[in-house]
């Protein structure tokens, strides 16, 4: 007799995303304690070893909330007892200046750093997390809602670097009903729950609007969508990358003139992409800053400089466009959408 259902199709989503590391290789569940990330812990105690790989985890306690030290050890407890190893507990310091997008852009920022380091003191080949379908349709929806456009409506990918993310077309309900077949307890973050987070409304509030007023199925759709977009999305990331090797000078500076030939389409995304090389966090780096880096080569009238997430500046000089660190942000809600622009 065959596990469960439900159990099933999370272990099948995950063999699937296994079936591309070779024999041996370490992939490392990054695991909450919340029911999708123990699911998915759970999934890859079992189907790791079975594809001929090594199965680890790794948990990050971000300390904004009492007691998160010991949900930390709980949670290390569970993944060790699953039969992963090795795991690794990380605790990290959530920034609290401006500019890094809120807490929640924040804490997200640290959370990928120590992921990150996980992987590379283990010298893993991957690391899974546990994003649902539910998750994907979320964030199509917080997308749109903030104006991030296109790149919105391609949601998270399935893979980026070293992240791997085998659960986005199974729905979250499934991953509890996984939980539960296999016995596991997954503690409840209070915080998907509370109305200050605009994650949580959505997932309380705005998807099951929509659900009353479209019907059953909106959370697939949204997540069908992102699916389809993606592909539109990556070539678009490849010719920007192609088109920023073309105007990028030597200096490290960017040719204004030849930025502003380039269609809208490209050259936002070289300007997010040289935002973010800069040091942006692109969790908090939005299409209004990217907007008002734009308007220093399109709409240029002598402003001389924009602020961005992280601390770094953009300002045009003698026809280039240049980006400088080091900078305080500015408090939120002053100037040209999202970045101050001023005059120097």
């Amino acid at each position: 007799m065959g596990p469960p259902p439900e159990v099933a199709e999370v272990r099948r989503a995950v063999r699937r995303c296994l079936e591309e590391f070779a024999a041996g290789d370490l992939v490392l569940a990054a695991c909450s304690g919340g029911a999708d990330s123990l699911a998915l812990a759970a999934a890859l105690a079992h189907e790791g070893p079975r594809c001929g790989l090594r199965a680890g985890g790794v948990t990050v306690d971000h300390g904004l909330q009492a007691g998160s030290a010991a949900v930390a050890t709980e949670v290390t407890g569970v993944l060790t007892g699953l039969g992963l190893e090795p795991v690794v507990c990380l605790r990290v310091g959530v920034s609290r200046e401006p500019g890094h997008g809120g807490p929640e852009a924040a804490a997200r920022t640290a959370r990928y750093a120590a992921l990150a380091d996980a992987a590379h003191r283990t010298g893993a080949a991957a690391v899974l997390l546990a994003h649902s379908r539910d998750d994907q349709a979320e964030s199509v929806l917080l997308g749109l809602a903030r104006g991030s456009g296109a790149r919105s409506l391609a949601g998270m990918p399935e893979c980026r670097g070293v992240y791997r993310r085998p659960l986005l077309g199974v729905a979250r309900a499934t991953l509890r009903a996984t939980c539960t077949a296999l016995g596991l307890r997954p503690w409840e973050d209070p915080q998907n729950a509370d109305p200050a987070y605009a994650r949580a409304r959505v997932r309380h509030q705005a998807l099951p609007a929509l659900e009353a007023a479209l019907g059953p199925g909106v959370a697939e759709a949204l997540a069908r969508s992102a699916r389809q977009f993606r592909a539109d999305a990556e070539l678009l990331e490849d010719l920007a990358a192609l088109q920023a090797e073309q105007v990028r000078c030597d200096d490290g500076s960017w040719e204004a003139d030849r930025l502003a030939a380039l269609p809208d389409a490209l050259r936002n995304r070289v300007l997010r992409q040289a935002a973010v090389a800069a040091g942006c966090p692109p969790g908090a780096l939005t299409a209004g800053h990217v907007e008002a880096l734009a308007a220093l080569i399109t709409s240029w009238r002598g402003q001389r400089w924009t602020d961005l997430p992280g601390g770094v500046r953009g300002m045009r000089q003698h026809g280039k466009l240049l980006f400088t660190a080091g900078h305080a942000s500015e408090p939120a809600g002053q100037g040209f959408p999202e970045g101050r622009v001023g005059r120097d």
